[in-house]
């Protein structure tokens, strides 16, 4: 049995069946023989479906806000900006997958008014079956950016919600069944990695993965030797520069809700902050104010702007990285401990004089922590920012676009800001670097994805 656990009372909520292998070949069996008859439905009667789902997604914002707050401590107020935020997402796929789909006659011509002896035409076919192994940070935006484009474009999709958000994972699938999607095209997989694994060793025809690099790993060595298309969206050490000509208390008001927005835990949160030594002392200063600002408690109250962490594991990661930061010659202005009571709670930590011999500048924290480090000019900060594993985002705080331009264009991230962070467009492509990840989702990169080109090769006879 699979325990939802409220992190904020500690308290379980709710025991659920886990999937066995034996059930999760079953529903791939079953998916496999029902995905040609969806494939071959009409692509507006698929986005007539999903188009009903999004509406059911607003119908129900109160309950499923409520939900995800209970079984994964994010604040009531910032569950409600993610569902409210799923419609415009959403209406992106709606809106472009059919152009984005539609066959390309790219035949060579000499004479513009001469059909070509050749005609040559792109076509799109859908994968198959794919596994959408989810995250429970966001599980509706991170869900969505895979299952509605998956199944607009005629696959089947085995869905294994995280552990820790599993009801979530329910009511969307029960949204989905309602609005039209056979039960055999979208199949929820309940249960830990043992069933992701299960999962994975199935002759599904694409994984996407959110979720931690070594996980990611593990999942694309699995798979190898199948050649299979594999997505990984893997995790973030963020850094952002704050230049010397920002204005220091704007920038440290975006910074501060970018590190620790959702109590810090996303692949987006800035985990890294780089001040020119010029507006270091007022950077931080106005910093640490608006962090002395938030107010850490029940997730279900309005007022509340840090919740619990989802795992309790997390809290030992976060103690660990205070410690050897501190042990390294760091100095702590805020927070740095665990919070007495219930709950999985961790105190707002701000640290300074950080250098990237520690860890909490170099492993990703996943938690309401930052580093800020002084940089004497903008090649000290190109440098330190690139000095990771990850790619992923990549900030500059200027109000000079040139300047910001060119330092963004020196960053090896998939992702670029210039005086704003933890953003994420449906317009935009989703894409990671190194050890963030392979592969895109969102903009028409995230609808080509979940297809296979066909190259066609047509000749009338002579």
């Amino acid at each position: 049995m699979l325990k939802v656990v409220n992190p904020a009372t500690e308290t379980v909520i709710r025991e659920l069946p886990t999937d066995t292998p034996e059930s999760i070949r079953a529903h791939f069996e079953r998916a496999k023989a029902a995905q040609p008859a969806w494939a071959a439905r009409p692509l507006a009667e698929r986005i007539e479906i999903l188009t009903r789902f999004r509406d059911k997604i607003i119908q129900h914002t109160d309950t499923l806000a409520n939900q995800l707050s209970s079984e994964m401590g994010k604040p009531r107020k910032q569950s409600l900006n993610e569902i409210r935020a799923l419609p415009d997402r959403i209406d992106f796929f709606l809106q472009h997958t059919e152009a984005t789909l539609r066959p390309q006659d790219v035949s060579f011509r000499t004479d513009p008014n001469t059909p070509p002896a050749t005609q040559e035409m792109i076509s799109y076919e859908p994968l198959g079956v794919i596994a959408n192994i989810s995250a429970w940070n966001y599980p509706y935006f991170v869900g969505s950016n895979v299952f509605v484009p998956a199944l607009l474009t005629g696959n089947a999709v085995l869905y294994k919600p995280s552990e820790y958000t599993p009801l979530t994972g329910l009511s969307i699938a029960q949204l989905l069944h309602e609005s039209g999607v056979p039960s055999d095209i979208f199949v929820t997989i309940l249960g830990t990695g043992t069933a992701g694994s299960a999962l994975t060793a199935l002759p599904i025809h694409g994984v996407f993965f959110t979720g931690s690099h070594a996980t990611g790993v593990k999942i694309a060595q699995s798979v190898a030797s199948r050649l299979i298309k594999v997505q990984l969206e893997l995790g973030g050490k963020d850094p952002t520069y704050v230049c010397d000509d920002a204005d220091a208390k704007s920038a440290a008001i975006g910074l501060a809700d970018g590190a620790f927005y959702n109590a810090g835990q996303s692949c987006c949160s800035v985990e890294r902050i780089y001040v020119h030594q010029d507006n270091y002392d007022a950077f931080v200063a106005a910093f640490v104010e608006e962090v002395q600002s938030f107010k850490v408690g029940d997730p279900m109250k309005e007022d509340t702007y840090i919740g619990p962490l989802a795992r309790k594991e997390q809290l030992d990661v976060l103690d660990a990285q205070v410690q050897d930061a501190l042990q390294k010659g760091a100095r702590l202005l805020l927070g740095g401990h665990r919070l007495q009571g219930t709950g999985y709670y961790y105190a707002p930590t701000v640290l300074v004089d950080v250098d990237h011999s520690m860890d909490v500048m170099r492993e990703e924290s996943f938690g309401p922590i930052i580093g800020i480090q002084k940089v004497h000019d903008d090649q000290e900060a190109i440098s330190k920012m690139n000095d990771t594993a990850y790619g992923l985002t990549a900030g500059v705080y200027t109000p000079d676009a040139q300047r910001a331009k060119s330092i963004l264009s020196h960053l090896n991230a998939g992702s670029a800001y210039w005086n704003c962070c933890d953003r994420v467009s449906p317009r935009l492509p989703w894409t990671g670097r190194q050890h963030s990840g392979i592969g895109s989702t969102l903009s028409h990169l995230g609808i080509l994805a979940f297809v296979q080109p066909k190259a066609w090769h047509l000749r009338s006879p002579a």
